[in-house]
């Protein structure tokens, strides 16, 4: 059985047919993606601030500096509007009109609430870390009682959260297979590089287990 929309205002209208309500594919792709895109308005004025992010469990985890507006203003709670998106392949069509892409994304509404217990920020903190490159809070100190100060970290529910995936070719008219256009797909992929070293780092510290790992998981050159 299909997992129901969440609510009236969380449920995808346009193409309906690519939207996915099921949990386990709103994780795995937030858990895939790097940064969020978050709408909000911040003193009567629309914005929408990329930010990195933490997954844990039904919670996501944003986090920025304490005298920024836009983290006093969800520190206030209010209603965002939280979108994550894997580009994954260019869709070359026919004709103009049906030219598309292939992706996956998730839109989550809620409100953000300011997380205010030591412990729970102490595990969003390690969330944000570990989300863009895992295992990397084992191997660097942690934020001192300073830093930690400076750092609001704000707590998003993803209770009214909705997943949307194109994949395939692409969809012509009957009547225009038979021009004479290449069609198909052009695949995408995040590409990883070789690291480079901070120009004070010492000699004889190497990339660790985690960022060699991730050159792997992530696809290198």
């Amino acid at each position: 059985m299909n997992t129901p929309p969440p609510s009236e205002r969380g449920t995808v209208r346009r193409l309906p047919q690519r939207a996915s309500y099921e949990e386990a594919v709103i994780h795995s792709i937030l858990d895939e993606g790097l940064v969020a895109h978050v709408g909000v308005a911040v003193e009567g004025q629309p914005y929408v601030i990329p930010m990195i992010y933490g997954r844990i469990g039904r919670h996501l985890y944003l986090h920025g500096a304490s005298v920024s507006r836009l983290a006093r203003q969800l520190a206030q709670g209010v209603p965002v509007c939280l979108t994550v998106t894997l580009l994954d392949g260019l869709v070359l069509a026919r004709s103009a009109f049906h030219h598309s892409a292939n992706y996956r994304s998730v839109v989550a509404l809620g409100t953000a609430v300011l997380v205010t217990d030591d412990e729970e920020k102490t595990r969003a903190l390690e969330a944000l870390t570990d989300h863009a490159l895992r295992g990397r809070w084992a191997e660097v100190r942690p934020p001192n009682a300073q830093e930690r100060k400076a750092t609001s970290v704000l707590r998003l529910p993803l209770d009214e959260a909705s997943a949307k995936v194109r994949t395939g070719p692409p969809r012509d008219d009957d009547e225009d297979l038979p021009l004479e256009c290449w069609a198909g797909v052009l695949p995408l992929r995040l590409l990883t590089l070789p690291p480079e070293p901070a120009p004070d780092l010492r000699e004889g510290i190497h990339p660790s287990a985690a960022l060699l790992e991730y050159r792997v998981r992530q696809g290198s050159s």
